[in-house]
């Protein structure tokens, strides 16, 4: 096929993800959103994304720019004969929890995940894989944030409430054959 991983045949079905997003929002809004404490820098450096490069920015402000969607810890596919050319895939890394699409144990997960992403301001423009959604990516190209990332939005579940995760759309890698990742490919990342 000319396919390798890097990192039913699914074709993209409109009507099951936006049943899947429905269900994600309903259940979003039954419970109670998770309360965070206020980082003390946000207070300080409103709209720091704007005015502070990639290379200045602080570890909190760096890790703050995610904005959880977990698309980065989707297995992607390479197509050998189309050097570039990436497909993303539903399976993902076995540490992320796929109903919130949050790692279970970040701290630890370079540890534990041989070639897990792990961007610095120095590798970022290796990560040409990045979805144009990637808040790393955007600042790197020039680009802002999307009105509805948590830092612009002021709620950490924003990108889960507007469907822009991948929480409830992917699968474990712990119930996929890896022979099996070429059925997985979906084309709703981008």
């Amino acid at each position: 096929h000319g396919l390798v991983n890097t990192n039913p045949v699914l074709n993209y079905d409109g009507r099951i993800i936006s049943k899947a997003i429905t269900a994600i929002r309903e259940a979003l809004t039954e419970r109670p959103a998770q309360q965070q404490e206020p980082v003390a820098w946000m207070e300080d450096c409103a709209d720091f994304w704007k005015t502070t490069k990639l290379q200045d920015m602080t570890q909190a402000q760096w890790e703050s720019l995610c904005d959880g969607c977990g698309k980065c810890c989707l297995h992607k596919i390479e197509d050998e004969e189309d050097a570039g050319a990436v497909y993303y895939t539903k399976v993902a890394c076995r540490l992320l929890d796929t109903a919130t699409a949050q790692c279970c144990d970040y701290d630890n997960r370079k540890t534990k995940v041989i070639g897990c992403t792990v961007l610095t301001s120095d590798n970022i423009h290796e990560f040409y894989w990045l979805p144009s959604t990637c808040a790393y990516r955007r600042l790197a190209e020039g680009e802002g944030l999307p009105k509805w990332h948590p830092l612009r939005s002021g709620d950490p579940t924003s990108t889960r409430k507007l469907g822009r995760s991948v929480a409830g759309l992917c699968l474990s890698e712990n119930d996929i054959k890896e022979e099996d990742y070429e059925e997985h490919i979906v084309n709703w990342v981008i």
